[in-house]
């Protein structure tokens, strides 16, 4: 299937590209008759998605049997009614107005009722993507989905394309894993982006951690097509319609030109303001995953969010257990962390960061503060430095860039990478 859509930077696309392009989309799908199922993203990325939600439901909802939408939370909570107006972009009570005859779900992780088994990884399949030196790792994985996702005929993934911690880039196939899948799965492969550490592989287009989520895709028993969306600030710069790869890769091209920001030198001091979108640590560090390549050694990492105060509402007691530490921490001591969840494990890592530990002494390259609402006892509980966001007064990095501090006020989405970067940082080294 050929790309339906275009993109390009600096340029934002209109309502009249975005109305044709869905069109077209909802043309090649040919849903007449057919239920489809729109995979779609939570609070926690930036998009147009009520404008999108719209312009699909308006093109497909009249000649499908059914256009229904499921969010894809990962692990996020739930949305409340409320909320899923909100993220729709529709008054309280008036989604049946607005949306006549599609229902909206919230994925369930942790409901083994909710999810479907439909294949297996096998740890000689897993070890073939690994480097040598982590193959230990390896294991059989069960492939879970929702298993709503079987009661369609089709499924549009719709959401935008960032770089990511984890795989590279986002979008594509990672709404179904991890949006809309099981622990198994997501614990795996968040630790395999782990063990290859989060500066080498952000903003890398082919990794193979997306390999493992192309594998798991080819065993979806149902049709699978993407709408990815590029966006800069609130700016929709690309939409890209085809199948999952094909569009995803598109997406993935244009978000490398348009997501990432390079910069000479390092800085000594970054204050990353985290968006109200960020409602906890477990999103708002995303501050320091598209920032850490840019600090220098030896600097501090400040995530700037007065609104925030809560570590994580899912994984908060496992991180207050194990703490935040850099990747040697817990490979020198594997006995004693294998049984934590390694989806935790490895937000801990890369929120602590690049850093080394011998002889029973941990030494972080840069120093990662937290100025929010959580209180300073809890901060150095779980191993991370506080400051009270209330005596920050961002002018003190603004403009200072000379002086070795940056302030970057909506951090999250897009990447901060050194012209020439070191070792550490690159994925082919």
């Amino acid at each position: 299937m050929d790309v339906i859509g275009h993109g390009q930077a600096n340029e934002s696309l209109g309502n009249e590209d975005v109305r044709r392009i869905v069109a077209e989309a909802a043309g090649a799908i040919e849903p007449d008759g057919r239920r489809v199922l729109a995979i779609v993203p939570d609070r926690t990325r930036t998009c147009p998605l009520p404008q999108i939600a719209r312009e699909l439901h308006a093109a497909i909802a009249g000649r499908a049997a059914k256009l229904d939408f499921l969010i894809a939370l990962g692990t996020h909570p739930a949305l409340d009614e409320e909320g899923i107006d909100k993220l729709l972009g529709i008054e309280p009570g008036r989604r049946g107005e607005v949306l006549p005859g599609s229902e909206v779900f919230n994925h369930e992780w942790r409901n083994a009722d909710a999810l479907a088994t439909i294949g297996t990884l096998s740890k000689e399949t897993v070890a073939s993507l690994m480097r040598p030196e982590i193959r230990r790792f390896a294991r059989d994985v069960d492939v879970t989905i929702n298993k709503r996702v079987l009661d369609y005929d089709l499924v549009l993934i719709v959401g935008p394309v960032f770089p990511h911690e984890v795989v590279g880039f986002s979008g594509g196939a990672k709404y179904l894993f991890p949006g809309v899948c099981g622990e198994d799965l997501l614990n795996f492969f968040h630790w395999f982006g782990a063990l290859i550490t989060c500066p080498k592989i952000i903003g890398t287009k082919e990794t193979p951690v997306r390999d493992v989520l192309h594998l798991a895709l080819d065993m979806v028993p149902v049709e699978t097509r993407a709408l990815c969306m590029v966006v800069t600030g609130h700016d929709l710069e690309g939409l890209y319609f085809g199948s999952v790869r094909d569009a995803w890769s598109a997406a993935a091209d244009l978000s490398a030109e348009v997501n990432v920001v390079t910069v000479e030198k390092p800085f000594q001091s970054v204050l990353a303001r985290a968006p109200e979108m960020y409602d906890e640590i477990w999103v708002a560090s995303k501050c320091m995953y598209k920032m850490e390549p840019v600090v220098a050694d030896g600097g501090e990492l400040i995530i700037y969010a007065p609104h925030v105060d809560t570590i994580s509402v899912t994984h908060g007691d496992v991180l207050q257990k194990v703490g935040y530490h850099c990747l040697e921490y817990f490979l020198a001591q594997w006995d004693r962390f294998k049984d934590y969840p390694w989806g935790a494990l490895t937000h801990s890592a890369f929120v602590r960061g690049i850093g080394t530990y011998a002889d029973g002494v941990e030494r972080p390259r840069i120093d990662v503060v937290l100025a929010t609402r959580i209180p300073e006892a809890v901060c150095r509980e779980v191993n991370l430095s506080y400051r009270d966001p209330d005596s920050i007064d961002p002018a003190d990095w603004a403009g200072h860039e000379a002086e070795g501090r940056l302030y970057v006020p909506k951090a999250g989405e897009m990447l901060y990478q050194l012209s020439n970067p070191p070792a550490w940082q690159r994925f082919d080294a």
